[in-house]
């Protein structure tokens, strides 16, 4: 079956999760740039979930680039992610209207620990669809960006009780790690294309 339908789905539901985001952006009480600043932990989980769901567009875009055709099994996969993506509006905004308190950051953790589970799980169906000896089965490799993304997601879901804020750094830390889309498949498909 074709990829059309589920990069254009996955891209709606990118956007409209985006533009909820942006809806729970409150108008400051004030006229002048102090009322700014009780705003600034609302702006701040704002800036991470955007840049956030950014990188999972731009690597999405890049892994159904290099897939000639999905299955079922990629549909259900391609959902999953989304599920887990759609909870990114509620968390951030639970965040950022309790200051980074413990209890939000850890969940915030966890629904992208959930996001990163979805997309390695997205990312073994596609390799298993398009075959081992795919290109993208090749690009992938073994994977070390995704692995130590989900290790730093839980290090930082486990340290959110007693230093949220270094939590939060971690989870800064692996939007860092991925602020570059995915060149291995960039990489791997021009090699597959000589």
């Amino acid at each position: 079956m074709g990829k059309s339908r589920l990069e254009a789905f996955s891209d709606g539901v990118i956007a409209i999760i985006i533009t909820i985001m942006v809806l729970e952006l409150k108008v400051p009480e004030g006229a002048d740039w102090a009322a700014l600043l009780p705003l600034t932990p609302v702006f701040l989980s704002y800036v991470l979930s955007f840049v956030l769901l950014g990188i999972y567009w731009n690597n999405h875009h890049h892994l159904l680039h290099a897939c000639r055709h999905v299955n079922g099994r990629v549909l259900w996969a391609n959902t999953h992610l989304l599920f887990w993506l759609s909870l990114t509006p509620a968390a951030t905004a639970w965040i950022g209207e309790h200051q980074f308190a413990a209890a939000p950051v850890a969940m915030y953790g966890i629904v992208q620990l959930a996001a990163a589970g979805a997309y390695f799980i997205l990312t073994r169906a596609l390799i298993a669809a398009q075959g081992n000896d795919s290109p993208l089965a090749a690009a992938l490799g073994r994977d070390f960006k995704g692995k130590a993304s989900v290790v730093i997601w839980a290090v930082g879901i486990l340290v959110s009780s007693r230093t949220p804020l270094v939590a939060c750094a971690l989870y800064v830390l692996v939007a860092i790690i991925w602020f570059i889309p995915d060149r291995r498949i960039e990489r791997a498909l021009a090699e597959a294309g000589r």
